[in-house]
């Protein structure tokens, strides 16, 4: 569990600089210079990342469990789930839903850790996953109270095929994880009990 909390804390930890102290990240990018600030950012972020995959395994090896879901909860989680993947794709494909949604990696980040807070409850998932639907409900508080807005994000024009690339990419991606990957890279089908 060290890990686990090691690594939420770290991966936290940076990506929470800009709700907790934007003035002073903004004085570190300045000082430091765009490319060196994002480099030492995205090296602590992957850091925690690892610890905190590695410690999530760890920690499924040995369970704390804090209470035990309803199988009928899985379907509502995969409908949670749906649309994430088209959210998520719609961040870097600007068009009509990121213009709706106005961040939609927060939005899918909410439903992942929403969906998987109600077909997982051991200690492990509930720091898992309650962590980060903490964070991105902190985050999108945070952003709606920034003054000062950080440069948007270069992704090109936003166009109606943005949308349709979004969902349709997304909806695929979603089959892939429910059909094939959820099992090979996370070890569990996600529609049957386990």
């Amino acid at each position: 569990m060290t890990y686990l909390v090691a690594g939420l804390l770290l991966f936290f930890g940076v990506h929470s600089i800009a709700i907790v102290a934007p003035a002073w990240r903004d004085g570190m990018a300045a000082k430091l210079g765009d490319a060196p600030w994002k480099a030492i950012y995205s090296m602590v972020s992957v850091i925690g990342f690892v610890m905190l995959v590695h410690g999530y395994g760890l920690a499924r090896a040995e369970p704390t469990v804090l209470y035990t879901p309803p199988a009928w909860l899985r379907h509502l989680a995969a409908l949670l789930m749906l649309p994430v993947f088209p959210l998520l794709l719609s961040t870097y494909l600007p068009g009509a839903i990121r213009a709706a949604v106005k961040h939609p990696m927060l939005t899918a980040t909410k439903a992942w850790a929403l969906a998987h807070l109600l077909v997982n409850g051991n200690l492990a998932d509930v720091l898992l996953f309650g962590g980060f639907l903490a964070w991105a409900v902190a985050d999108r508080i945070a952003v709606g109270k920034r003054v000062v807005q950080r440069k948007p994000m270069v992704t090109g024009a936003p166009s109606r095929m943005n949308d349709v690339l979004a969902i349709v990419g997304g909806l695929v991606l979603y089959a892939v994880f429910i059909v094939w990957a959820h099992q090979r890279f996370i070890g569990v089908p996600p529609l049957l009990p386990h």
